[in-house]
């Protein structure tokens, strides 16, 4: 029970890595809340749950639904201990040079509102519980955030900020706040191309997927959900009081891959 009585915000807490690491924090002792857009999967995780879990339907890219479930969250639970900044969309590794002007400007606003606006405004919205409770912040970053072809463009550029936004937010909120991110490598969820991009991107199926990111790290794993959370819990829990701007890499270790 590392997170009994931690009171936990998490957006994208509904589905891919964030339910997982949704299910994981409650098994800890945690009481959480969860930001998600489909109010289905939402329930579905009420009825699972019970008053382990408050559902907050919202979208990241607007500050006030950020603010909103915060509120929510410390009016049930009595206060905020910390944020895991999960949300976010996928490029489908959409090419540059095919992509159309129109559709590369409309899919830079949906994506990075999304991963990097989204991270700006949860961090913002849950500032001030977060002093009260000398709390932490964990963003869900990427291999994409220090290696090419993770993702197309958009996606790199914006896991490439968050880690900018963790690393900055992390030497200004010290000593109150310890921020931090954890890093997954390619993941089998199900985690759909944005709409302007579709067009661009070929469909693979799971076991296609599942062959090619094998093929990309060394320890030849087609990574599940599961297998990232307890670097968030150990972020989460006060077993990392000392740890502040750092990126846990759960990849398979893609940064030892060199050049074979």
């Amino acid at each position: 029970m590392a997170l009994k009585d931690k009171v936990v915000l998490i957006t994208g807490g509904n589905s891919g890595i964030g339910e997982a690491v949704t299910r994981r924090f409650i098994q800890e002792g945690a009481k959480v809340s969860i930001i998600g857009r489909s109010i289905e999967t939402l329930k579905k995780m009420k009825a699972e749950f019970g008053e382990e879990i408050l559902i907050n339907q919202g979208d990241v890219s607007k500050y006030e639904d950020n603010e909103k479930a915060v509120q929510a969250t410390v009016k049930q639970f009595g206060k905020l201990d910390v944020l895991v900044a999960n949300a976010g969309v996928f490029d489908g590794f959409a090419k540059f040079a095919d992509v159309t002007p129109d559709a590369l400007s409309e899919a830079y606003d949906f994506l990075l509102n999304i991963n990097v606006k989204g991270s700006f405004f949860g961090a913002k919205a849950a500032l001030e519980e977060l002093q009260k409770s000398n709390g932490n912040i964990i963003f869900t970053v990427s291999g994409a955030s220090f290696y090419p072809d993770g993702g197309g463009v958009w996606y790199t550029a914006s896991k490439h900020a968050q880690i900018g936004l963790m690393r900055q937010l992390a030497f200004e909120l010290a000593p109150n706040i310890r921020v931090n991110a954890v890093a997954p490598g390619g993941t089998l969820t199900a985690l759909s191309v944005i709409p302007p991009l579709r067009p661009f991107v070929k469909v693979v199926d799971n076991d296609t997927k599942a062959s090619s990111i094998k093929k990309r790290n060394p320890l030849q794993l087609a990574q599940l959900p599961e297998d990232h959370v307890a670097a968030y819990v150990l972020l989460a829990s006060d077993e990392a009081r000392a740890i502040t701007g750092e990126v846990i890499s759960s990849d398979g270790g893609l940064s030892v891959r060199g050049l074979g």
